[in-house]
């Protein structure tokens, strides 16, 4: 089965700004089923497990795309690891919320999420979403979590690699950042998404881009960072 990510730039998912996008993921979530609703799991690590996050999710997904939706709950809990191993057997797709990525990403080392959710990748499960739940999946990202020791300085940092390269969210709030640190041509190329943006890749090949607004990838080209828009599907 072909494996689907969908990498989402930043957007309110509370107010439906980003409903076009969650609508280009409902179809390809459906191709996986024929006979049932889609179920939806629901991550919400990056935000420490915001039930309100939650429930935003669940407005869009089943109020509006009619799909079954669940959550893992992993920060405040204590773990039940059959529970939520059988979560992730019946999802069709996972959602990862926005939120502080590198906290997300310790927590899923420490609790063997990361891996749960890599196998089911594997197995063809759509993996899609926002902010902190779109850069996780690259090699490395650039993002504002509290790496530095102050909160609000953006850095760079290794995320899981499941897609080479680096990935930065909110694209048009941080160009001039990416532009002026001196770190950045060490992580190219870059994957940049703009709010209400999102970029499509099927068997780890870049489609284009979904949404409203633009996305890009940036390259080293002797010596100078270029920016190349990347297509709308």
């Amino acid at each position: 089965m072909d494996k689907y990510l969908i990498a989402i730039g930043g957007g309110e998912l509370r107010t439906k700004e980003t409903l076009e996008i969650d609508k280009f993921i409902g179809e390809i979530a459906k191709k996986r089923v024929t006979d049932r609703r889609v179920n939806a799991l629901f991550i919400g690590t990056a935000s420490h497990d915001s039930m309100p996050y939650y429930n935003t999710f669940h407005k869009t997904y089943t109020g509006v795309l009619g799909f079954k939706t669940d959550c893992v709950l992993s920060v405040y809990v204590e773990m039940d690891e059959e529970k939520i191993r059988s979560k992730f057997d019946k999802a069709d797709m996972i959602y990862v919320g926005g939120g502080d990525t590198v906290y997300m990403l310790g927590v899923w080392r420490e609790k063997g999420i990361d891996k749960l959710i890599l196998d089911a990748y594997d197995r063809g499960v759509v993996l899609c979403g926002l902010s902190a739940g779109a850069i996780c999946w690259f090699e490395h990202m650039y993002t504002d979590s509290d790496i530095t020791g102050k909160i609000g300085d953006y850095d760079y940092a290794d995320a899981l690699g499941l897609i080479n390269g680096c990935a930065c969210p909110h694209y048009n709030e941080r160009r001039k950042d990416v532009f002026s640190s001196d770190k950045t041509h060490a992580y190219l190329p870059m994957y940049a998404m703009e709010n209400n943006s999102a970029i499509v890749f099927k068997n780890g090949i870049l489609l284009g881009k979904v949404g409203e607004n633009s996305s890009y990838y940036l390259e080293n080209s002797n010596g100078e960072m270029r920016e190349n828009a990347i297509k709308t599907l």
